[in-house]
């Protein structure tokens, strides 16, 4: 295992399977963890609403496909809730080009997993949407955006991005594209941090949640396409 980041306060996840097997077992797996403990559990995304209300989870693991409310309705709902700081979204899905997967992106999740990932993947997964980011460095990510860019999806105005200077739409570009902080750094011959600062600006000025929401974003309003 990797080891856990300092923490003060563990993560709190909630579960979202309707798989007995796939509770339990992720639910032992994460709450083994020092820095994570699983504070809900459900069967149905028709419980997820009322359990995050009781709950306050940091990251929902959430099942793409269930029997009564699937996860892509079940992750509009929770982020649909008002007054609240919304967790973060974690898809799990059996098939790395699920077609669901890009509906809940657009939907507001931060990101998917494959079910029979690895005990570290899993853990890793948690830690990094519950510290912001997104999951889309893995290689399977990559054939999913390329995938997602030929699909037709609802045009985002693309006037929007106009409040963005010519540096912040390159390091969206790139970001659209998988790469790390560190790899557009190299691209563009500036630092990490300067890179950092502009995700934060894009961010800020498009109101959007995470980097997800950014690749998101850049394919809908027509900045990168499947042929860049």
């Amino acid at each position: 295992m990797s080891d856990a980041p300092d923490s003060v306060t563990p993560i709190r996840v909630m579960i979202v399977d309707d798989q007995a097997m796939v509770r339990q077992g992720f639910g032992a797996l994460l709450d083994a963890q020092p820095d994570v403990t699983v504070v809900a559990t459900a069967a149905d995304g028709l419980e997820v609403t009322e359990l995050v209300k009781r709950t306050s989870p940091d990251v929902i693991l959430m099942d793409i496909r269930m029997p009564k409310l699937n996860g892509i309705d079940a992750t509009k709902a929770v982020l649909a809730m008002p007054g609240l700081s919304h967790p973060r979204v974690i898809i799990l899905t059996t098939f790395d080009a699920d077609e669901y997967v890009f509906d809940a992106l657009r939907a507001g999740a931060s990101g998917f997993i494959l079910k029979d990932a690895t005990a570290d993947d899993l853990v890793s997964a948690v830690r990094v949407v519950a510290g912001g980011e997104s999951l889309l460095a893995p290689s399977v990510t990559s054939r999913l955006i390329a995938d997602y860019a030929t699909r037709p999806a609802p045009r985002r105005d693309a006037q929007k991005l106009s409040e963005l200077t010519e540096r912040e739409l390159g390091v969206m570009r790139e970001i659209a594209t998988g790469k790390s902080n560190a790899e557009i750094a190299a691209e563009l011959y500036v630092s990490e941090q300067t890179v950092k600062t502009h995700v934060s600006r894009i961010l800020s000025k498009l109101g959007l949640r995470d980097r997800t929401q950014i690749v998101v974003t850049a394919y809908e309003s027509g900045l990168v396409t499947a042929e860049r």
